[in-house]
């Protein structure tokens, strides 16, 4: 399903002015930064606001039919239902006909689709940063700005996170007020914006309607002429057409603008203006929280009106007991592997329906969860319940959303006994009686510890532990402790010793942490509630920290150059166990629906995924060698020989030069700019020598100092690269398993693929059944219909659909197979194929020159090429950008590997008219990398002499400067015989 996310995605974020770029997106606070696709999301809503603002003059007539235009259909018209109140309070506002309002009067919108855990308030703030930059810019009016969320631990995290903020002196200094002050602080001389501040209002979402009470206000007394940045938090509840409350929010912002928060879209409206997309499925495959695992094995014993004996009670918490000590063990071992302390000690959560009653599932749930600590357990009923449980791990169940396999480490699991019960959840060296640990100023707490052991391990957190107390736990040895500090407050420290916790679902609401491994839902249910309830549970227990502020799973770390290689070698064996969530409910077919709802929801956004293979005939006994870089750390871009300069104006220049010398005082700039004394000095040796330092040939224009100056600190700070050296190829290259498709049903398409790529070249396997006839393999009749069968088969095949043509090519020394490829750049139904016009052109050009038999390809023992994608591979070259004045990769779009003897050269060819705007800049960027004096350096891989070469494909290189022509090829014969 397309949506204003899949629009945004064609808009050049670094195209934008420079009023809206330059922004630092990633920091936030002393401690907390943003993570990529939370810089993303601002980025989206950046390039919404501008095609809204500039480029369509606020016009929601122009913006809705950007929409239409772009083939995303939005209800024309808004119906009101049958409540007349409804109509009644929005006939002072829209103009309504048949209880319909046109839809375009609501398009001045955008929705932020995060996970739970995904980091929402933090983009929340930084929104509001950028809202207050772009107003004092003059680039968007200066309307007042409101959050609205519907519950008080949420107001209290957007309290923590603004405290964070305003810690860090960043401007603004935001100013969080209550809505029912606006107009006070509206009739006072504050300002809602000076000059370094911000006056921000928020309310409980659900206390506004249309009446006045206590703490129900009557948004007439709040409305401003619509003229609000409104910000909502999970406050869109009631997403049907006649609810009051979302009228009561497009009012307050109809001339202004709505921002959605939420994990948790389901109106096709909200997911058709969703700006940026990143749910549960996406955090999870973008490496930023644990796998999921469901298991088969359920909960049913628990079931209040099925009969089942005290010892499937006792096998079903034994598994979910086993489980965790599978992965606290694993745990372990990775520590002592390593010598170092990575990720976090494994928690079992229990969620349960009931607490209170009679035969409250959590009490079930803790009456075996007691006795296995007394040992009442036999060893028959350990083993079946270790037994079930392996029989299911070992069949490597699939992880949700990511179509890859847990792997099981068997002599583990065979190898744990009662004893590693105790000791990794029982805190404990042997069986013992259970004693409660209570607090008297915590009446929602009560911890557990075996009496042989001095640690508890394990907290049930509810509303009120009175009765448990009273009626459950009678007869129990009661500890009462006055420590201050709650034992669940202490959870998410180094040192708790808890590693189970218990309760319902109200406990959960507003905690977060990285330590669930299994999550055991008892009699949860199905409902709205319920399908709500499991995704923000499990949203919140897929977060992942393996070290101290590093929030994404190891090899994704280790992918980034974060964690050393030597160090994600030894903890390999051990990440399937330490970096999932295993999860059992008590129906887990009703458990599977709710997930399930999250894939068919991502399908019908981004189609279905189909993987490619990669072509095994393809490679050799060379390795596939890729370049890989790290910082030049000591050294500045800006201190180099001959540095990349900085895009600037020579009149601007001039200017910058007279606002220095008015100062007249550097600690102004240090004051008023915020620039360190290295900064300092670098802008007066740039001031004294422009010309080594500015390039004055750009269109650019920046026109205010506020924005100048913090551009130019950042290329004052901008450290270059250099090769690292060179790895072998994993999945680098991975576009080709992820390849979408908007087809209902994909079956012909497959078919066509699959065909293709098991094609094998009929003249070289005819020969080979002659072979077998002659030798008495085959008989006549055999052979013959062999034969035929390879007369069926075709290296291309073509699919339809809607007029656009695909093309299927079996092209036998690509990397994978088959290679997809369309003539039409219009092409909609499936992503992440060839279809930009001179990169068909290339292969069309390339398959021509194979055919010719004195091709130069001939000539090298090996040789291989693979298509490259820019925004799932991790294939690039570093190069400073001076228009985005920062360094960026540079990700051309074919790879090519040729070796002969131990002379090994990687080529890569980017097919790119020259009138594409900054390839200079990725050729200097390649030059600093890969030449001196002009030739290739030659890098030593093993027996390997490896050099790296870089082509760029135009239909005419004579159009292309003396100066660059070297690096510029308009035919295949002309790349491989006269580059190479």
């Amino acid at each position: 399903m397309a949506n204003l996310h899949n629009l945004l995605n064609d808009i050049s974020f670094e195209n934008l002015p420079p009023a809206w770029t330059t922004f630092d997106l990633a920091s936030f606070s002393r401690a907390k930064s943003l993570w990529d696709y939370q810089q993303l999301a601002l980025q989206n809503a950046l390039k919404a606001l501008h095609k809204y603002y500039k480029d369509l003059g606020a016009n929601k007539s122009s913006f809705f039919q950007w929409y239409t235009d772009n083939d995303i259909e939005l209800d024309s018209d808004f119906s009101l239902g049958k409540k007349r109140d409804n109509n009644s309070m929005l006939a002072s506002f829209y103009s309504i006909t048949d209880s319909k309002i046109s839809y375009h009067h609501f398009i001045n919108r955008m929705g932020f689709w995060m996970a739970t855990g995904s980091g929402k308030t933090l983009v929340i703030v930084k929104m509001l940063e950028i809202l207050y930059t772009l107003i004092q810019r003059g680039e968007i009016p200066a309307h007042d700005v409101m959050v609205l969320t519907h519950r008080e631990d949420l107001i209290q995290q957007l309290r923590d996170h603004v405290n964070d903020f305003n810690v860090s002196c960043k401007a603004p200094h935001i100013h969080l007020r209550e809505l029912k002050e606006y107009p006070e602080i509206k009739r006072s001389a504050n300002r809602m914006f000076g000059s370094q501040e911000l006056t921000v209002f928020y309310y409980r979402s659900d206390n506004i309607s249309d009446e006045q009470k206590e703490r129900i206000i009557d948004f007439h007394n709040y409305e401003n002429n619509g003229k609000w940045y409104l910000l909502l938090d999970e406050a869109h509840k009631g997403d049907k057409d006649d609810s009051k409350r979302q009228h009561i929010y497009n009012i307050l912002s109809r001339n202004g603008f709505l921002f959605n928060f939420s994990a948790t879209f389901t109106d096709q409206r909200d997911i058709k203006t969703t700006a940026a997309e990143f749910n549960l499925a996406s955090f999870i495959e973008k490496g930023y929280g644990k796998h999921i695992s469901l298991l088969k094995q359920e909960n049913r014993a628990f079931k209040d009106k099925e009969d089942f004996s005290n010892e499937e009670k006792q096998r079903i918490v034994l598994q979910s007991l086993l489980t965790l000590a599978y992965i606290a063990k694993s745990r372990e071992q990775l520590c002592n592997a390593t010598s170092t302390l990575l990720f976090h000690r494994p928690l079992l959560l229990a969620l349960v329906n009931s607490v209170n009653t009679e035969e409250a599932d959590l009490k079930l749930f803790f009456r075996e969860l007691e006795r296995i600590g007394k040992g009442e357990i036999s060893s028959q009923a350990f083993t079946a319940a270790r037994s079930a449980l392996k029989a299911e791990l070992e069949s490597e169940p699939e992880w949700l959303y990511e179509g890859i396999n847990f792997a099981l480490d068997q002599s583990l699991l065979n190898s744990l006994t009662l004893n590693d019960l105790y000791k990794h959840i029982f805190n404990a060296e042997s069986k013992g009686d259970i004693e409660v640990l209570v607090r008297p100023s915590n009446d929602k707490e009560l911890a557990f510890k075996l009496k042989t052991s001095a640690a508890p391990f394990a907290l049930i957190k509810i509303g009120q532990n009175t009765e448990w107390l009273k009626d459950f736990l009678a007869g129990y040895e009661i500890v009462k402790g006055f420590e201050d500090e709650s034992f669940f407050s202490h959870l998410n420290e180094d040192d708790s010793e808890i590693n189970l916790l218990m309760g319902s679902r109200s406990f959960y609401e507003g905690w977060d942490s990285n330590r669930p491994n299994v999550i055991t839902f008892i009699n949860i249910g199905t409902g709205a509630e319920a399908r709500k309830f499991v995704l923000q549970s499990v949203g919140r227990g897929v977060r992942i920290e393996p070290m101290k502020g590093k929030r994404k799973r190891l090899e994704s770390l280790h992918n980034t150059k974060e964690v050393a290689d030597l160090l994600f070698q030894q903890a390999k064996p051990f990440l399937s166990a330490v970096q999932s969530l295993f999860i059992f409910g008590t129906k887990r077919e009703a458990l599977d629906t709710i997930f399930k709802g999250l894939v068919d929801e991502k399908e019908k956004q981004e189609g279905i995924e189909l993987v490619l293979d990669v072509n095994t005939s393809a490679l050799s006994i060379y390795p596939v060698l890729i370049p890989i870089y790290r910082q030049l750390n000591g050294h500045l871009l800006v201190e180099q020989h001959e540095p990349r300069k900085f895009e600037i104006q020579s009149t601007e220049s001039q200017l910058l030069k007279n606002y220095i010398d008015y100062l007249g005082d550097e600690r102004l700039l240090l004051a008023r700019h915020g620039m360190t004394p290295q900064q300092i000095g670098l802008l007066e040796q740039a001031l004294t020598a422009p010309d080594n330092f500015f390039n004055p040939n750009t269109t650019r224009k920046y026109g205010d100092i506020e924005i100048l100056l913090p551009r130019l600190n950042q290329y004052f700070d901008i450290i270059p690269h250099e090769v690292e050296g060179f790895k072998i190829l994993e999945d680098e290259i991975n576009h080709f398993k992820h390849i979408r498709v908007l087809l209902k049903d994909v079956k012909e398409l497959q078919k066509k693929i699959d065909a293709v790529r098991l094609y094998k070249d009929p003249d070289a396997q005819e020969a080979q059944l002659k072979q077998q006839l002659r030798d008495g393999k085959l008989d006549i009749d055999q052979y013959t219909l062999a034969v035929k069968g390879l007369a069926r088969t075709e290296p291309e095949e073509t699919f339809e659909h809607n007029g656009h043509r695909l093309h299927i090519k079996n092209i036998t020394s690509h990397y994978y197979l088959p290679l997809l490829l369309s003539d039409d750049d219009r092409i909609d139904y499936i992503s992440r194929i060839i279809k930009t016009p001179s990169e068909i052109r290339f292969v069309n050009q390339l398959e021509a020159y194979l055919k010719e038999p004195d091709n130069h390809l001939k000539q090298y023992d090996w040789w291989m090429f693979s298509r490259a994608e820019e925004t799932l591979d991790k294939i690039s070259i570093p190069y400073y950008d001076p228009t985005q004045n920062k360094m960026r990769d540079f990700h051309p779009d074919f790879i090519f590997w040729l070796a002969n003897d131990a002379k090994y050269t990687i080529l890569f060819v980017d097919p790119k008219g020259v009138r594409d705007i900054g390839w200079t800049y990725k050729v200097e960027g390649y030059k600093d990398l890969f030449l001196e004096n002009g030739k290739r350096k030659i890098f030593k891989h093993g027996k390997q002499s490896v050099q790296v070469a870089l082509t760029l494909y135009t239909d005419d290189r004579n159009q292309v400067s003396a100066e660059y022509r070297d690096f510029w090829y308009d035919s295949p014969r002309r790349i491989f015989e006269q580059s190479l």
